[in-house]
């Protein structure tokens, strides 16, 4: 299908010499380069020949196998998410897409609401999940943030929704290069705020950070690496919460800076899905027993597993990154309160530096589990 195979050509390196220069370049920092970015840290890049390798066996062994576990999203109490609380709120709409809500700010995640992440809407990965909440449902959002241009964390339909809701536009934070995307794209978006790595931008009561991950970006065979990517640090006041949005990264030296750059953190969100097969996936994709140990090198007080259940990109099952993570979590003597996941339009409360589920309509309050 035509959106997994210009993505697939992406990830296998296939790169055009017309590459755009890059208006960013700065010689100084060690992650520019003349027609875009690079990481920090060196790792095995995968070869065309790789990728037609796990093609080839991808469709040999009919991968990837169905879920076997019940997906079911719950239904997300949209009155109760609307209404002004000064709790700390998070709810999964699948993928990763998650709404932050700290007292009054409401923050959004890679929005990602579409039926598909492709550039068409005939072809690429399908949603096997709706949105935990409809994007028309949302409450009214103060910013959203984005790590990287592939078209399961940036889709244009979403953002231009966004932008045209109701109220005004929300800020939009993203990685070097890819305001250039939304200026082409998004013209209703008026408040882009493009950032560096460690670059920082403030809206309303939080502190936002773009921080260095392992990765890459692209959204078509031609332009892999020029726009930026990254993970987000977000820090609010009244309430006081410290917030990481992974968005999807490799393991690297870049974690351990981090923790001890900007952490602990109070909750981080970290992708745990799109791993298999290892020997493809490792330099850009972490895997759930990766997830644990970066949980601990981030000091994070909470973590919750996103990147899995909702679009078959590789060749786990879709409900395998959360067994996995179960293992990594054993092994590692870590609770399974301490790193967690949702299901799709679940919603938890963070008290008493605890994480507690909220029933849909539940008047008692939300319950530990």
């Amino acid at each position: 299908m035509l959106g997994k195979w210009l993505a697939a050509v992406a990830a296998a390196g296939a790169v055009a010499g017309c590459t755009p220069v890059n208006p960013y370049y700065d010689p100084a920092q060690p992650h520019h380069t003349e027609r875009g970015f690079r990481n920090l840290y060196s790792y095995a890049a995968s070869s065309t020949l790789d990728f037609w390798r796990w093609q080839f066996n991808r469709w040999n062994r009919g991968l990837p196998p169905p879920p076997t576990d019940s997906l079911a999203p719950v239904v997300a109490d949209v009155a109760w998410l609307q209404a002004p609380s000064d709790d700390v709120r998070v709810t999964w709409v699948g993928h990763s897409t998650l709404l932050v809500q700290a007292g009054g700010f409401n923050l959004l995640t890679d929005p990602m609401f579409s039926e598909r992440a492709s550039p068409v809407s005939f072809a690429g990965p399908k949603r096997h999940q709706p949105p935990g909440i409809a994007l028309a449902d949302l409450p009214r959002i103060d910013a959203v943030v984005i790590s990287h241009n592939h078209y399961d964390h940036l889709d244009l339909a979403s953002v231009k929704a966004l932008a045209a809701q109701q109220g005004g536009p929300p800020v939009f934070m993203m990685p070097l290069g890819v305001d250039v995307w939304f200026r082409q794209h998004v013209p209703e978006a008026t408040d882009l705020r493009p950032l560096d790595w460690w670059g920082q931008t403030i809206v309303g009561v939080a502190v936002l950070t773009l921080l260095p991950v392992q990765h890459w970006s692209a959204r078509t065979p031609f332009d892999r690496s020029t726009t930026l990517w990254g993970a987000w640090s977000v820090q609010t006041r009244e309430p006081a919460f410290s917030f990481l949005f992974g968005g999807d990264f490799g393991y690297s030296r870049d974690i351990a800076t981090i923790g001890e750059r900007m952490g602990p953190f109070d909750l981080a969100a970290l992708p745990i899905g799109g791993y298999a097969p290892r020997w493809f996936m490792r330099s850009h994709h972490m895997s759930p027993t990766e997830a644990v140990h970066v949980h601990h090198e981030l000091r994070a007080r909470a973590s919750v597993g996103i990147h899995w259940g909702t679009f078959e990109l590789t060749d786990e099952a879709l409900d395998q990154p959360p067994r996995e993570l179960a293992r990594a979590r054993r092994y590692a003597e870590v609770p399974a309160e301490e790193f967690f996941v949702m299901r799709h339009g679940e919603t938890r409360v963070w008290r008493d530096g605890r994480w507690l589920v909220r029933a849909p309509g539940d008047e008692s309050g939300p319950q530990a589990r």
